[in-house]
C-alpha cells in the first residue's frame, strides 16, 4: 500500500456527513486528504430518519440541489403528543416551502451519503472503505501524527486527525480522547422503510410532485421512557421509527423491536401505512445526553465532530446539520492555521471550539442543556401530561348535553388530582428552567 509511507495533511475518520463535510471542505481547498471508513461503502454503517437541513450542505456545497438525492421537500411539520388510543397535535403547512429553495428535504441516507462521497472524491480526497482504523499514532510528546489500520504495515501519517467516527467513537475510546459513551446519555433508535406507491403516499398525506410531510411524536409510545417517534413521507416509501434512551430500555427490560410494533399498530400510525411492504430495518445509537455530556472536542493533533462529539439538538431532533457545521468548521480551522503557518497543537486547536460556540452546535445544545436531565427526573413530562392532554381534549369535544363550563372544570380537576396545584405551577417553572 502506497498510502502507508505517504503523509497527508488531514486523516478524516468516518464517512458519514461530519466526516465528509470536513475532508470535502479540506480537498476543496486543495489540502491532502485521506478518509477512511471501516464499512463496504460510505453510508453502509449510517443510519438516520432521515431529513436533510438546506442551510448547512448549502454553505459547504451551494447547488447541491442540482444533483443529490433528495426524495421530498418538507412543507408540512406535524407535532403529536400521544396516547394508546389517541393523540393531541399541531400542524404547520406552509405554500412558502413550495416558493422557495427548500429548506429541509427528507432523504434516503444511502443514497444521500453515496452522493456525498462522490463530492468529496471529485474535490480531490482520497476515499478508502474496508478500512478499520485501530489506534493513533503519537509522537514522543503524545501529539496525534496519524492512524494505524487493520493492514500489514498499516502506519499513516498526518499532521491532523479528524475522528468522525460515529456515537461510540472506538478510535477516541481507545486512545484515552473520551470517555466510554453511557448507557443514559444515547438513545437507541430502530427504523423501518416501508414501501408504498407514489401516488399512495402523496393521497394520504396531501402531497402532490416533491412535496413532504414530516410526523415527530411523543407520548405513550415510548411507554413512559425517555424517547420520540418519527414518521418521514419520501418518494415511494414511509421512514417510520422510535428511539428511547438506551438506559431506560434496560431497566424495563424493553427493546425497540417491541416499541416499533406498538407504534405500528397506533389507530392514528396504522392507516398511514397500510398496504405498505417493509423493506428495511436498521438500528442505531444516538448521542443525547446534550451539552453536559460533551467530551473534550479538540486535543494535540486531533479534533472530533458529529455524532463522535455528541452533536445532537434531541429537543429539536437535530443531528445531521450539527454533523455537517461542525465538520465545516473543523476543516476551516485547519485551513486558518494553515495559512498562518500554525502548527495543529491543542492551543491552537482551540479556534474550533471557539467556532463551535459562535454557532448553532453549541449555542442550541447551551440552551438545552438542562432538557435531559429534567426528562429523566421529571417522569410526569413523558407519561401524565399526554394522558392528561388527550383525555382534556377527548373531554372538551365530546358533545353530550353538558354545558363547557362544566367540562372546563373537570378538566382542571383532573389535571389538579394528577398533579396538583402547587405541582402544575412547578412542572411550569422546570420547563421553563430547563430551556433557558
Amino acid at each position: 500500500m502506497t498510502q502507508n509511507i505517504e503523509k497527508f495533511d488531514v486523516i478524516v475518520v468516518g464517512a458519514g456527513p461530519a466526516g465528509n463535510a470536513a475532508a470535502y471542505t479540506l480537498a476543496k481547498a486543495g489540502k491532502k486528504v485521506l478518509q477512511l471508513e471501516r464499512g463496504e461503502y460510505p453510508g453502509s454503517k449510517n443510519v438516520q430518519g432521515a431529513i436533510l437541513y438546506a442551510d448547512a450542505l448549502e454553505k459547504i456545497i451551494p447547488d447541491f440541489r442540482d444533483s443529490a438525492p433528495l426524495e421530498r421537500t418538507v412543507i408540512e411539520q406535524r407535532m403529536w403528543v400521544m396516547e394508546d388510543e389517541s393523540y393531541v397535535g399541531t400542524t404547520f403547512r406552509s405554500d412558502r416551502f413550495n416558493q422557495m429553495p427548500g429548506n429541509r428535504y427528507t432523504i434516503i441516507r444511502a443514497r444521500f451519503d453515496k452522493w456525498f462521497s462522490e463530492q468529496v472524491q471529485k474535490a480531490g480526497a482520497l476515499v478508502i472503505c474496508e478500512m478499520t482504523v485501530i489506534a493513533l499514532l503519537r509522537d514522543a510528546a503524545g501529539k496525534v501524527i496519524g492512524v494505524e489500520v487493520d493492514r500489514e504495515d498499516g502506519k499513516i501519517y498526518a499532521d491532523t486527525v479528524i475522528l468522525a467516527d460515529g456515537v461510540n467513537s472506538l478510535v477516541a475510546s481507545r486512545a484515552g480522547l473520551r470517555e466510554d459513551i453511557k448507557p443514559a446519555a444515547v438513545a437507541l433508535a430502530v427504523k423501518e422503510t416501508i414501501f408504498l406507491p407514489k401516488e399512495t403516499v402523496e393521497a394520504r398525506f396531501n402531497l402532490k410532485g416533491s412535496e413532504g410531510v414530516v410526523i415527530e411524536m411523543l407520548g405513550s409510545i415510548s411507554q413512559g421512557m425517555a424517547g420520540t417517534a418519527f414518521l418521514y413521507t419520501n418518494k415511494d416509501s414511509i421512514s417510520l421509527g422510535i428511539g428511547c434512551m438506551l438506559s431506560d430500555m434496560k431497566a424495563q427490560n424493553t427493546t425497540p423491536a417491541e416499541l416499533l410494533e406498538k407504534l405500528k399498530q397506533h389507530p392514528s400510525v396504522a392507516p398511514l401505512i397500510a398496504g405498505g411492504e417493509t423493506r428495511e430495518y436498521a438500528a442505531h445509537l444516538i448521542p443525547e445526553g446534550g451539552y453536559h455530556a460533551l467530551p473534550e472536542l479538540y486535543g494535540e493533533g486531533w479534533l472530533l465532530v458529529g455524532d463522535s462529539a455528541g452533536f445532537v439538538n434531541a429537543v429539536h431532533r437535530e443531528g445531521s446539520n450539527l454533523a455537517m457545521t461542525s465538520g465545516r468548521l473543523a476543516a476551516e480551522t485547519l485551513l486558518e492555521l494553515g495559512e498562518k503557518g500554525l502548527p495543529s497543537t491543542a492551543a491552537n486547536l482551540a479556534r474550533y471550539k471557539a467556532r463551535l460556540e459562535d454557532s448553532i452546535v453549541l449555542k442550541d445544545l447551551k440552551k438545552y442543556r438542562n432538557i435531559p436531565d429534567t426528562l429523566h427526573s421529571q417522569r410526569q413530562f413523558l407519561s401524565d401530561y399526554p394522558a392528561l392532554l388527550n383525555g382534556a381534549a377527548h373531554e372538551f369535544f365530546t358533545v353530550d348535553g353538558q354545558d363547557k363550563a362544566t367540562k372546563e372544570k373537570a378538566i382542571f380537576n383532573a389535571f389538579r388530582e394528577r398533579r396538583s396545584l402547587l405541582g402544575l405551577l412547578g412542572d411550569a417553572y422546570r420547563l421553563w428552567r430547563a430551556t433557558r
